[in-house]
């Protein structure tokens, strides 16, 4: 795979970018101010994006609706704004993972499970932590640097250089290096060199190594690149999520490896993953990432699952 060049945040210090600065300068002084009130600000912008933002809002209404048809269509609603508020609070967490001290990120947050990750390792495989796309991911990884070994972390490319850049060298307070998500090599290497690789394979972005698989019982086009990864990189997939509690702070769990992954079926090793996935939204459904379209590049014969967001905007 060709490597894209990356460049450092100051090449971008151009006016095309002000706006973009100004809001990294507005969360950077976010940090200095007490918790809950970083909370209440980032929940009242997501607020305010869910009254503007009537795309977005159609699409997350759309995928609750999908993976939650129990629920009532007031109960939907509700979900779906407080999946936005929820949103508003990643961006505070987004700026506590690059700037805040480990001393106020430990006094928020716990984790359980961490001590399967060094038994992993020892007893000679490497370690893939598999998690999610969860509003609160950014800030997952400063904490998990606290209670891991050194570890890598897949990223996406976006359309802007810039937000690239934003994301990637965020993670990398985080991690020892990043890893773009196509660069399977590297991953490889990383894994059969005992380092740990932090992977969320939850969002599918095509059709190559892709297959139809439910979520919430709703047939999804999802990425099966975790058992090929696992065998290829001698490693066993750990599950680790992260949820933003009620009372405030943090609760990071670390699972036991899925049993029988890699087992050779890309399938069968992706359906263990999504079920333990499914069982964490259902902990704390409003931190999904409930605005990608989950639902897209199905077959032919299925619906479209966004051809219809008017009558939910």
């Amino acid at each position: 795979m060709k490597k894209i060049a990356r460049r450092p945040l100051y090449h971008y210090w151009t006016p095309n970018y002000w706006l973009v600065w100004i809001g990294l300068a507005f969360l950077r002084v976010t940090c200095l101010l007490p918790y809950r009130w970083q909370m209440r600000i980032g929940s009242a912008i997501g607020r305010l994006a869910h009254w503007i933002g009537a795309d977005r809002r159609a699409v997350a209404r759309r995928n609750i609706e999908l993976c939650f048809p129990e629920l009532s269509v007031e109960e939907r609603n509700q979900l779906a704004r407080r999946h936005f508020e929820s949103l508003g609070m990643s961006l505070m967490e987004m700026g506590l993972g690059r700037w805040a001290s480990d001393e106020k990120l430990c006094g928020m947050t716990s984790i359980t499970g961490a001590q399967y990750i060094q038994q992993t390792i020892d007893s000679g495989y490497g370690v893939i932590l598999l998690s999610a796309h969860f509003t609160t991911l950014e800030i997952s990884g400063r904490v998990l640097k606290l209670h891991c070994p050194p570890f890598d972390a897949v990223f996406r490319r976006f359309r802007s250089d810039f937000t690239t850049e934003i994301m990637a060298s965020g993670r990398e307070v985080s991690a020892r290096r990043v890893i773009e998500k196509n660069d399977i090599k590297t991953m490889v290497r990383s894994l059969r060199e005992g380092t740990p690789v932090w992977y969320a394979p939850d969002q599918s972005y095509g059709l190559k190594q892709s297959a139809l698989l439910p979520f919430f019982g709703v047939p999804t086009m999802t990425n099966t690149a975790t058992g090929p990864l696992a065998k290829l990189g001698k490693a066993k997939a750990l599950p680790f999520f992260p949820r933003r509690m009620p009372g405030g702070g943090y609760e990071l769990t670390v699972l036991p490896p899925l049993e029988n992954v890699p087992s050779g079926d890309a399938d069968a090793d992706t359906l263990k993953y999504v079920a333990v996935l499914e069982d964490h939204v259902r902990r704390c459904p409003e931190q999904y990432f409930w605005v990608h379209r989950k639902f897209k590049n199905r077959p032919d014969e299925l619906p479209d699952a966004y051809e219809d967001l008017d009558s939910l905007k």
